[in-house]
């Protein structure tokens, strides 16, 4: 069998292709625009499935040089270190923290839920982990940037799991939400109670916040962000670096990955300046550069895919991911929605919550505007649904990961 090998370069070029063919396939097939599922995601498996099956009839294999997967994974991950303002969390309000609280809580039992029942259902903890809280709440980024900490101790399909688990939420996430917001609304006649409400006592919310402001760029404040993100992360790497070894003391083994450090110093740098007057920082280029980051690490995570590996324990993960789904359904129905109010609003928050907690703020969008065009629009759930789900979960949601990680090495 031939084996087409391609250093780190080539692997990037070849990772834009499938990215490109991703984006291609992505505007002409409805469901996956409809379900939300990311452009390098429809790339990089339908290059997985091809690569499987071109190995399985020994024909040519594929050895690709991931180095700088983990450089762009750094990147994207520093950019959402930038975007946890305390400034902002405290604007949202109290009911912002309260569902940033129970967003986390939830994140959590994912995890306890997967590594509980894994010797159950015949997985490894650590394999039952990557169906969890790193693929669902974390979605397709935070899966497959934390993988391969999970293949470096052993665990070679790590990654195939998490990325086949994350793909799972994306759909689960996307068809739950809106039957789980519609049940509630109808059982406890929110709609009604929502046209009746005294709109006076409403907490006014400014959503300008999370506009996308168009602006023209231009290549000082491109360069000053890109430079800001670079530093960030070099900061950052000695940050890992001195964590890895406190926590080295008292736990052995222990390693977290380089882009912890970065997220660290990039909130520092973003809280730091949105106090000063005198130096703002370059949001939209930097979320720009992120978002590029992202499509780019994702594509050589998923063109790099050994769906192979996936025989064996496809019965075991497809157990723990419907009882995530499960668990999805209950929490939102009877812990998220209590706790949030049994309102309107609280209907249209858990909706949210399924579709990020089981795949992207994206699908929790989406999930509540469907909501929206059948009921009514309400301002709040698109104002707290989006602080956290974009801009806080993921970065909680690491130091939960890499907690059970920790505790089950």
């Amino acid at each position: 069998m031939f084996t087409l090998t391609m250093d780190m370069v080539r692997t990037t070029g070849f990772a834009i292709i499938v990215l490109l063919i991703g984006m291609f396939v992505r505007k002409r097939v409805r469901f996956f625009t409809k379900y939300c599922i990311p452009a390098p995601v429809i790339g990089g498996l339908i290059f997985s499935i091809c690569s499987t099956i071109l190995r399985s009839a020994n024909i040519i294999q594929f050895d690709f040089d991931t180095t700088l997967q983990s450089f762009f994974q750094n990147m994207y991950f520093c950019t959402i270190g930038f975007a946890a303002s305390f400034k902002m969390l405290k604007t949202g309000g109290a009911k912002v923290v309260k569902f940033l609280l129970i967003a986390a809580v939830f994140a959590f039992l994912q995890d306890v839920l997967a590594v509980g029942l894994s010797n159950t259902v015949g997985i490894e903890p650590l394999l039952a982990l990557m169906t969890a809280s790193p693929a669902l709440t974390g979605g397709m980024g935070t899966s497959a940037a934390v993988a391969p900490s999970v293949e470096a101790l052993g665990y070679s399909a790590a990654t195939t799991v998490a990325v086949t688990s994350a793909t799972f939420g994306i759909l689960c996430g996307s068809i739950m939400g809106g039957p789980v917001a519609t049940r509630l609304i109808e059982k406890h006649d929110l709609f009604t109670k929502f046209q009746a409400r005294d709109t006076s006592k409403d907490v006014d919310v400014d959503l300008s916040i999370l506009e996308d402001k168009k602006k023209i760029l231009s290549s000082k404040t491109i360069c000053t962000g890109t430079f800001i993100i670079l530093l960030c992360m070099g900061i950052g790497s000695y940050v890992t670096s001195a964590i890895n070894d406190a926590v080295g003391q008292f736990v052995d083994g222990v390693s977290f990955p380089a882009y912890l450090g970065a997220m660290l110093i990039a909130c520092i740098f973003r809280n730091v300046t949105d106090n000063m007057s005198a130096f703002e920082l370059p949001k939209e280029e930097m979320d720009a550069l992120g978002d590029a980051a992202r499509n780019v690490f994702l594509g050589i995570a998923l063109m790099s895919l050994q769906l192979w590996e996936l025989v064996n324990l496809a019965v075991p993960m497809l157990i723990l991911l419907l009882l995530q789904v499960v668990l999805a359904f209950i929490f939102a129905n009877f812990i998220c929605f209590p706790l949030m109010g049994k309102d309107y609003d609280a209907a249209m928050i858990s909706c949210g919550l399924i579709g990020f907690g089981m795949g992207s703020t994206s699908n929790a969008i989406a999930n509540m505007d469907a909501v929206s065009a059948k009921y009514a629009y309400s301002k709040t759930p698109y104002f707290v649904v989006p602080i956290v789900g974009a801009l806080f979960i993921d970065f909680i949601n690491i130091f939960i990961i890499f907690g059970f990680i920790g505790f089950l090495q």
